[in-house]
């Protein structure tokens, strides 16, 4: 059965927030902070909730960035991917699940300085770059 699943976008000064991932799936990768939709809970109510949890940073939820899926031979993510914005001083600090957190320059991502989890790269280029 897949899961419900959120991530947030945070981006500043050209660069986007990422976490490295400290669990399976996805462990040692970068991708956006976020996680499962608990029950009862509304979409922007999770995001906002998972990236307090993984980033320490309280955020705004805005509006649906796009879809991605995870899916492997026991499990099947379905990730809604939200814009939020975040205090222009606020500094990331790695929480839950997460084994570090910060805002990642799109450069080293264009670069592949930081190795990205799943579909995080063409999503980068579709939804970040535009190309």
């Amino acid at each position: 059965m897949p899961t419900v699943c959120v991530g947030g976008i945070a981006v500043r000064d050209g660069s986007v927030l990422l976490v490295r991932r400290g669990c399976p799936p996805g462990e040692g990768l970068w991708a956006f902070p976020g996680g499962r939709v608990e029950p009862g809970e509304s979409l922007s109510e999770a995001v906002e909730r998972e990236l307090a949890e993984e980033t320490g940073l309280e955020v705004r939820c805005g509006n649906l960035v796009g879809v991605t899926e995870h899916i492997s031979e026991c499990l099947h993510f379905v990730i809604l991917d939200y814009a939020v914005e975040c205090d222009a001083d606020a500094v990331p600090v790695a929480g839950d699940d997460a084994a570090e957190a910060r805002f990642v320059d799109f450069d080293e991502i264009k670069a592949e300085a930081v190795p990205l989890s799943g579909g995080m790269r063409s999503f980068c280029d579709c939804h970040l770059f535009g190309d």
